[in-house]
């Protein structure tokens, strides 16, 4: 498994079975074709996808994935103070819960809006992605605090992310 392999479950869980196809997770995460079709080979191999031609995703699996794999396969910890895009709980939906003056994380972004500590994306153009589509931010936020937060933040995002995983599950 690679970090971006997250990226692209959520993105595929997001859209739907019927509504994705390659090129639309290629364009709705800013990767090229080559780059989202051996991803969704990966996340087979991992059982959290059916092989090709990928039309089932395994909710309970990617459920344990991301709240008990994640944290310990894709560690972070917070860098350098940097300008950049909110994530985990200095974004939504969580920032509307978890109020800090000062101790926010960002992904390092030239256009960003925010200062705060580093936290590196899941892929490279995860903030481009992002910003396109507000839903898939959430998912992504979620899976930093997960990665990233406090006991209280991942507990909450943990339990939001499960909902949100639940609700993708009925479009399955």
């Amino acid at each position: 498994m690679k970090p971006q392999d997250i990226a692209v479950l959520l993105k595929a869980l997001k859209m739907g079975r019927r509504e994705w196809k390659f090129a639309s997770l290629s364009e709705g995460l800013c990767m090229s074709l080559s780059a989202v079709h051996r991803s969704l080979g990966r996340c087979a191999k991992a059982r959290l996808i059916s092989i090709a031609p990928f039309d089932y995703i395994n909710i309970s699996n990617v459920t344990d994935f991301l709240l008990y794999g994640v944290p310990y396969v894709f560690a972070v910890a917070p860098g350098k103070i940097v300008r950049g895009i909110a994530t985990a709980h200095s974004a939504p939906p969580l920032n509307s819960r978890i109020v800090t003056e000062n101790d926010h994380y960002v992904w390092p972004y030239i256009h960003g809006d925010i200062r705060g500590q580093t936290i590196e994306p899941l892929y490279p153009q995860a903030p481009e992605a992002a910003l396109a589509d507000p839903e898939f931010y959430e998912l992504l936020a979620l899976v930093d605090a997960v990665r990233a937060g406090t006991a209280r933040e991942k507990t909450i995002a943990s339990s939001l992310l499960k909902e949100r995983l639940q609700e993708y599950a009925e479009r399955y």
